[in-house]
């Protein structure tokens, strides 16, 4: 399927995600719209975005995660993509923490 294509279809959900930014109404909308299984994967495979951000060994990465190297590797290839999704993510969330930490300095 085009990239295209999967926007039209998920669109109403990321519509929703990007006018949201109460957590825990995000995570309600989440747990109901997906399995237990498919929000623990979806954790997994962002962990192993970030370990590979940190340069971890794909070793590491499947002992902290217990992902096949088969996904870490498809995750490594996603890093280097040009939609950038994982990269702006983790770009995001580092300045988030880092605001964060910032604010909690005396």
């Amino acid at each position: 399927m085009q990239n295209d294509e999967l926007k039209q279809i998920f669109d109403d959900i990321i519509t929703y995600l990007s006018l949201t930014s109460n957590k825990d109404e995000l995570f309600n909308f989440l747990r109901d719209l997906l399995s237990e299984n498919e929000i623990v994967e979806f954790s997994k495979r962002f962990e192993v975005a970030k370990l590979l951000e940190e340069k971890v060994s794909y070793k590491e990465i499947e002992t902290k995660t217990s992902m096949s190297s088969t996904t870490i590797a498809r995750i490594s290839k996603f890093l280097t993509w040009e939609n950038a999704g994982y990269q702006n993510a983790i770009s995001k969330l580092k300045w988030v923490y880092s605001k964060h930490h910032e604010g909690h300095q005396s």
